[in-house]
């Protein structure tokens, strides 16, 4: 599994840790409130006082969460966040695009158009006329100009598969891939809008229904960076990461 996880907890720790810093303030909490009153009966005092440390203790937690500028109090904030994303965040996503992978950074240059479209289509347009595609059917493509090295691509799992879509697929002892479909013989072939030919091997040929996680329907520009930013420095924390997600 890709670990998009670490870069939704970076961006919720950064913005955690901005609203702390916002906060910080030399408040004290005044001291507890009186409770008795006038006609007030014993166990009306009680459920009064009760009530008086619960609030008490929810505004010390609150106050040490989100006032406190401690390492502590940022760290427990950043697990927190590290359980959001990953227990209710991700899971929900999943379930709402009805794929495992409903967010994927994209970690090559595979689908990427240097320069304009038609730039792009005087270097590869040779291959796809070879093979029965013109450039008005490319044109007509989802995202043809291409999805570059450090996008986020939002996945959504799909009936049916048209040529032209941007899929990801898995491919077994490897990462998943996201390249584009070229054809549709009952499986799927696919191939990358940068690269000169399909991927050796027979990868991206004969793809099973089964073997696709879904299809981009939208894409966040450059935002993944900061996901593999963080991993070329800490392969180690985002293969635990995905073991966790997996």
């Amino acid at each position: 599994m890709l670990s998009e996880s670490f870069l939704f907890l970076i961006l919720f720790a950064l913005i955690t840790n901005n609203n702390k810093d916002k906060m910080v303030r030399s408040k004290k909490f005044k001291k507890s409130k009186e409770v008795a009153k006038k006609g007030k009966t014993s166990k009306e005092e009680k459920k009064e006082t009760k009530k008086e440390i619960r609030k008490g203790v929810f505004r010390k937690i609150w106050h040490f969460l989100w006032e406190s500028n401690s390492i502590i109090s940022w760290f427990i904030c950043l697990m927190i966040c590290f359980l959001l994303v990953v227990f209710v965040f991700f899971p929900l996503a999943s379930f709402i695009f009805a794929t495992p992978l409903p967010f994927v950074v994209v970690e090559s240059s595979s689908m990427e158009h240097y320069g304009n479209f038609n730039e792009w289509w005087s270097s590869f347009g040779e291959w796809y006329v070879r093979h029965n595609i013109t450039k008005n059917d490319t044109l007509s493509w989802p995202f043809c100009n291409g999805i570059d090295k450090g996008d986020i691509v939002i996945v959504k799992k799909a009936g049916e598969y048209r040529k032209g879509d941007v899929i990801v697929f898995a491919v077994t002892g490897e990462l998943p891939i996201i390249h584009r479909v070229i054809a549709i013989n009952g499986n799927v072939s696919t191939k990358g809008d940068n690269n000169r030919g399909q991927l050796p091997r027979g990868k991206e040929n004969n793809i099973a229904k089964e073997r696709i996680f879904g299809k981009a329907i939208a894409k966040i520009p450059k935002l993944g960076w900061v996901k593999l930013f963080f991993c070329s420095h800490c392969p180690r924390c985002c293969n635990l990461m995905d073991k966790i997600r997996s």
